[in-house]
């Protein structure tokens, strides 16, 4: 079996061995396996999204990147229906995105949030 190292911050290394240990896995590198195929299989499915959809897209980060939301934002206000900001802890900010339109721009914005470093959680639900 192939070896790929990751360099991972100490948050999320102690977030790992916390689901590691609630969850049963035997070691870090069967948790990040588990993480890996529960990704492909997110994304396998939505590549098969095609046509006009409804969606909902979560996204949580920090409340200092609000500009780099209003951005990515801007460039989907066609897709958008509703857009609700709230503050959920002290620096952290939950975006959620009721979307309607063509599945190829649903997924475009997602992954315009999923490669940018500053966002902590996206999440999509094609409906």
């Amino acid at each position: 079996m192939p070896i790929v190292s990751i360099s991972l911050n100490d948050e999320i290394l102690s977030e790992l061995d916390k689901l590691q240990s609630s969850m049963g896995f035997s070691g870090r590198s069967e948790a990040i396996r588990a993480g890996i195929r529960a990704f492909v299989s997110e994304e396998k499915q939505k590549s098969d999204l095609a046509g006009d959809i409804h969606a909902i897209l979560l996204v949580v980060h920090n409340d200092e990147f609000d500009h780099v939301v209003s951005g990515i934002t801007h460039n989907f206000e066609d897709l958008i229906i509703t857009h609700l900001h709230s503050k959920i802890e002290k620096e952290k900010c939950m975006e959620l995105f009721v979307m309607n339109g063509d599945a190829e721009k649903v997924t475009t914005m997602t992954k315009d949030f999923q490669t940018n470093r500053n966002m902590d959680t996206v999440k999509l639900v094609a409906l």
